[in-house]
Formats: C-alpha cells, structure tokens, sequence
C-alpha cells in the first residue's frame, strides 16, 4: 500500500469543503459581526451565494465586500427582521437575483438584560418581537419556495440560555425557548416537503458583546465548561455548515449544542 501524502489530503479536504454547498443560495441574518458574520464566511467557503442581512447597511456591507474581494458570491441587505415588510422585502430580493432560497440561517437577535421585577414590557416587547416573531417571520417567508423545489435547510440559532435559563435574561431566555419549539413544530410540518429545521444552542461564545464581560464572571464561565475553553463564533459556523449540508440529511427537528460540555 502507497503512502498517503498528507498534502493530497489537505487538498482533497479543501476540495470538499469548497463544493460542500457549491451551487445553493443562503440567507443569513445578523451577518454584520460575530456568529452571523463567521456563518457567512464558512457558508461562503462551502461554495453558496450567500445573502448577508442586517439593520446595519454599512456593516453588513462592508462583510460582504470584503468576502467578494475574495472571490466569493455574496449580496448585502439592510433588513429589520422584526419588521414584516423587511423580511417581505429580504425574500423577494433573494429570489429575483439567485432564483431559490435553499438555506436559512435565523441568526439576528438582541438582548435588553435585567431582571424580571425591573424589565419594562418595551424591554420585554423588543426582544420577543427580533428574536422570535422575526425568526418566524424568516422561516414562514422561506417555506413557500423550499416546497416548490421539494428541498430546503433552516438552521435557528438559539442558545443553551433557551435550555436552562438565566438570571436577568428572562426575556432573552423566552425567545430563545421559543426558538426550539418553533423549530419542531416546523420540522414536523415540512419534513415531508424534503425540508429539514434544526437549531444551534450555543454556549459562551467569544464575541465583542461577551469581551465586555469581567475577567473574574469569565474565570467562574469557564468552571461550568467541561472543556475548560470558551467557543469561537467558527465554531458555530462549523455546526451551521454541517446541518446546511447533505451530510445532515437525516436530522431534522434536533437542537445541537455547541458549548463546549456547558449543558448535559
């Protein structure tokens, strides 16, 4: 038997990754930074056209430049995923420049902490209204042209905060709750039409909004992960890109965590 070269695998390796999603059409919401914006990139690299979206039009854009300059396909779309008429909008632009929608990434969220007795219902309002309401907005504007085409991939991002809660997030902790059981109820309505739905639950993961938090809170975070490492925002990116993949064909309705051993 010849020896492998381990240069051939590393190209073969890249290959595949390249031509993983290689002719498909992704949607990815809060793609300006962090999570949403590795999502794009890794759903880039696998080979889609990916539609980059955000309420920031110069953020987002800037993302989406930088990933053309690399060759990759990509259009940038200022949306409130909370407002009806934008996701309206956010779809109808999708279809008319690459045809189908054949993956979404329900990424875009926001949080308004503190605690239950001082959380005012705007507070309460704004959060349920952008991480739920607009995650179904997004996933109802996507069924209709996935069950024309008899296929279809919806990722949710959701969070191990939606699995066992957390103090002065109860607002953030609801929706993302709310995320789970809206992915199997929709997993169980459109398995059939060849659509799969799946949520990603992850852990502490690296961002500008978690780098603000104390290096004392970080050190006792760390205790709670068997790994003793927090995620990076490719790591959830990795996550989107398998289920996104024909690899994950067979799962649907399922929450995979990505948090380091967090949550058992």
């Amino acid at each position: 038997m010849g020896m492998i070269n381990k240069m051939d695998v590393a190209a073969t390796q890249s290959a595949f990754r390249e031509d993983l999603l290689s002719g498909k059409t992704a949607i990815v919401t809060g793609a300006s930074r962090g999570i949403g914006a590795a999502i794009a990139s890794r759903l880039c690299e696998a080979g889609a056209n990916v539609v980059l979206c955000s309420r920031s039009a110069e953020s987002v854009g800037q993302i989406a430049d930088t990933l053309r300059s690399k060759g990759y396909t990509t259009l940038s779309m200022a949306a409130d995923i909370s407002q009806k008429a934008d996701v309206e909008g956010l779809i109808e632009k999708t279809i008319e420049q690459f045809s189908q929608i054949d993956i979404l990434v329900n990424n875009a969220g926001i949080t308004r902490d503190t605690l239950l007795m001082r959380l005012k219902d705007e507070d309460w309002d704004a959060v349920l209204q952008t991480n739920l309401t607009g995650t179904m907005y997004c996933t109802r504007g996507v069924l209709r042209p996935m069950i024309r085409q008899k296929s279809g991939r919806i990722i949710n991002i959701s969070s191990v905060v939606g699995l066992i809660g957390n103090a002065g997030q109860a607002n953030y902790a609801a929706a993302k709750a709310g995320i789970i059981g809206l992915t199997k109820a929709t997993a169980k309505e459109v398995g059939a039409r060849g659509i799969t739905v799946n949520a990603i639950a992850p852990g502490f993961i690296t961002t500008d909004m978690t780098a603000q938090i104390p290096e004392k809170n970080q050190e006792q975070l760390l205790e709670l992960i068997p790994l003793r490492v927090f995620g990076s925002p490719e790591d959830v990116a990795a996550g989107v890109c398998f289920l996104a993949s024909d690899a994950a064909r067979y799962i649907t309705g399922q929450v995979l965590q990505v948090d380091g051993g967090m949550v058992m």
